[in-house]
């Protein structure tokens, strides 16, 4: 790496800006401007009473890996990113063993991103995928 170029974030720094997704257990894998990967263990903390890893925590999953995607991809000058819409179709249950969310950018331009995040279980099966909207948010002038 050369001076001039910026410091790649790891992924347990990007992960520790939202303090929510490690209370979830979410884990980040990877973490690049062209696929964020992160992972979501079956614990009976994370389910509904069924015993299916409850939507609400695949979508905070997906949300948090495709926004640290958004945020990698970010323009020059940005402050930071949020999510403004994000829609999830969940294909199955998950009864057991790990999800992995793989994100990736699907538009970048400069007032809004747009990131797709697979949702995959132990067998690689697709489960859920997300489709998310991130503003990117601009420093006010002084």
């Amino acid at each position: 790496m050369s001076l001039s170029e910026p410091a790649v974030p790891k992924p347990a720094d990007l992960l520790a800006t939202m303090p929510f997704a490690a209370r979830l257990g979410i884990e980040l894998q990877e973490a690049t401007a062209e696929r964020t990967v992160g992972s979501l263990a079956w614990s009976p903390d994370v389910c509904t009473a069924g015993g299916a890893v409850h939507g609400g925590a695949l979508m905070a999953l997906a949300d948090s890996v495709g926004a640290v995607c958004a945020y990698l991809n970010l323009p020059e000058g940005a402050a930071g990113t949020s999510t403004v819409e994000s829609k999830t179709n969940f294909l199955r249950a998950v009864t057991a063993g790990l999800v992995r969310a793989t994100a990736r950018p699907l538009h970048l331009g400069g007032t809004l991103l747009v990131v797709q995040t697979d949702l995959r279980d132990d067998r690689d099966r697709l489960v859920g995928q997300t489709t998310q909207t991130q503003i990117v948010l601009r420093r006010n002038p002084a």
